[in-house]
């Protein structure tokens, strides 16, 4: 009787040898006559650590103010609650980077809407750290909050905001958020905690992420670009980002007076675009952090545009509101590169932009529109349906704007989007 053929087996010190050299999945043998010597492994090349950015976020409530001399909306609007000075009783975020805890914690009943506009570098290691302060007006409701990138495509579960895979930051506590966005665009993040109610309330703003096509490549220079072109048709000379959203002031009353709302009733009282509502879009950006920036301190993102006769204008525009909405400015063509976060280029690599006078958007989508700046003068950004024209049902207003033409070289380099 002979003894079966043994099979040579692969112990786990050899088969870790054999991964880490480069390439090769030679199986080394143990021992024998046969051995040959054993390779020392070879070391990886280190990667290049990412660049990174820090973040801190805080949640709570607060009060800001809609158009003056609107049309009032009894007995919801404006609230009888509210602060002098204010009318509208919102949630939202704020941007706390750099505070002390105390001062952290001075903001609990300041929050701001939209929230701030966040734009990083592409492949950026990203932490955001998320402070729950609560609500100031009403201590009875124990809700969390979350950040979730709406639309974003590399977040692990963990990360992503959703609550029931996710985690709710609770009253009192804080969690940090990491996020590495590997394609370029412009996506939104909110909170995604009863998102009916916190979307409306104003827990909403505008992210983007710079494409590493800026730093120039082998066919085209540095600059700044929309995305990853590879042949520079997404240039732009300046930046203006659009959270657009609509408000209905009954049920930002009910919350304030501990009231339950049907949401099946939904109709809006106002549209906004970065939470403003025209004439209150022309004014400069402010700051929540200044009490010198008065009624809309706490609106502090502007929705004036300017530029240069012969720029080419970036509008970034996102639609968290719950309504359909189409953007349109009169006697100037607007070139769409992206829908979504992503380039519109064919599967051949063509591109696949258009042209066109009108853009629409759905809720929960964004668009990267370029214009060239015509001639000198002022021409309006609105919404084509007349009912998001008006504030409170009466007036002019709601999602309304200025693009205001200077004559070449007038205005100095942009140095941050919406100035």
């Amino acid at each position: 009787m002979t003894d079966p053929v043994r099979q040579g087996s692969i112990s786990r010190r050899a088969l870790l040898a054999g991964l880490t050299g480069l390439g090769t999945w030679a199986v080394l043998p143990e021992s024998g006559s046969d051995a040959q010597p054993r390779r020392p492994a070879a070391l990886l090349p280190r990667a290049v650590p990412n660049p990174t950015a820090s973040l801190h976020l805080a949640a709570t409530d607060g009060w800001v103010s809609m158009p003056q001399g609107s049309p009032p909306i009894s007995p919801f609007w404006p609230d009888p609650l509210a602060p002098a000075g204010s009318d509208l009783y919102v949630f939202g975020f704020r941007d706390v980077t750099g505070l002390s805890a105390t001062e952290v914690t001075a903001q609990r009943g300041k929050a701001q809407i939209s929230a701030p506009l966040l734009g990083f570098d592409q492949e950026t290691d990203i932490t955001i750290k998320l402070s729950n302060l609560g609500l100031s007006q009403r201590p009875d409701l124990v809700d969390g909050h979350t950040v979730h990138w709406h639309g974003f495509r590399n977040a692990i579960p963990l990360f992503d905001g959703v609550p029931e895979l996710s985690i709710s930051v609770p009253i009192g506590r804080e969690f940090t958020y990491f996020f590495r966005p590997h394609d370029a665009g412009t996506y939104m993040y909110h909170c995604h905690f009863e998102d009916v109610e916190h979307v409306q309330m104003g827990m909403t703003g505008v992210v983007y992420v710079r494409p590493t096509q800026n730093a120039g490549t082998a066919d085209v220079p540095p600059g700044r670009y929309v995305y990853n072109d590879g042949d520079g048709t997404t240039r732009y000379d300046r930046e203006f980002a659009f959270m657009l959203g609509e408000v209905w002031a009954e049920a930002h009353y009910r919350d304030a007076h501990i009231q339950t709302t049907d949401w099946t009733d939904y109709k809006p009282s106002f549209f906004t675009l970065n939470g403003r509502c025209h004439p209150d879009t022309l004014a400069p950006n402010g700051d929540p952090l200044s009490p010198a920036a008065g009624r809309l301190r706490y609106q502090p993102i502007s929705s004036l545009i300017t530029a240069n006769a012969g720029e080419r204008v970036l509008l970034r525009l996102a639609n968290l509101g719950y309504q359909n909405h189409t953007l349109t400015v009169d006697g100037v063509d607007l070139l769409v590169v992206g829908k979504d976060a992503a380039l519109l280029r064919g599967r051949d690599g063509s591109a696949e932009y258009q042209v066109t006078s009108t853009v629409q958007i759905g809720p929960g989508e964004s668009r990267d529109v370029i214009l060239t700046a015509p001639e000198p003068g002022t021409y309006l950004l609105y919404d084509r349906d007349l009912t998001s024209l008006a504030n409170a049902g009466g007036g002019r207003g709601g999602q309304l704007t200025e693009i205001r033409i200077s004559p070449p070289g007038t205005l100095p380099a942009q140095t941050r989007a919406n100035a």
